[in-house]
């Protein structure tokens, strides 16, 4: 009698190994904290290879700027900090500013994926429309237990 066949083994095509890298941390709700969190943004991207000066550090500089300025401005609630986190993986720059004031809820992306154009002597009210014209792209999500996340999406080149 003959052993049964066994069913050829598939073997896996090697994966190149995913590194994730993330950056946490939480300023004070202050143009003080607003400058802070840009500043060591820039210091971390260039750490893991973006150098400073590049058009990505200079966009990522640019959101992180103005995700911040709106966190303190906006989002401020005395006592609390807000929060910055960036991810770098699989080619893409995740940068989040979170706050704990989630009833002053910015409007996400419109249909175009920009939020409603500011009144045209308005002095305030673009920083949203520049995070969307500079990031690939953008939400605004619930953050648990209490506030929200802006979150803007850069890919990275190749």
């Amino acid at each position: 009698m003959t052993a049964p066949a066994t069913p050829p083994t598939a073997t896996a095509a090697p994966q190149p190994p995913v590194t994730v890298r993330v950056f946490t941390q939480r300023f004070s709700s202050t143009p003080r904290g607003a400058r802070l969190a840009r500043h060591l943004a820039l210091h971390q991207l260039h750490s893991w290879g973006v150098p400073h000066g590049t058009e990505v550090s200079e966009t990522a500089a640019v959101l992180v700027a103005e995700l911040a300025a709106n966190a303190v401005t906006h989002g401020r609630v005395p006592g609390r900090d807000f929060e910055l986190r960036l991810a770098l993986a699989a080619g893409t720059l995740t940068v989040d500013v979170s706050d704990t004031r989630g009833e002053r809820r910015p409007p996400g992306p419109g249909p175009t994926g920009f939020p409603a154009d500011p009144a045209g002597d308005a002095e305030n009210g673009r920083g949203l429309v520049l995070v969307a014209a500079l990031a690939d792209r953008w939400s605004v999500l619930d953050r648990v237990p209490v506030g929200k996340t802006v979150r803007a999406e850069l890919d990275l080149p190749r």
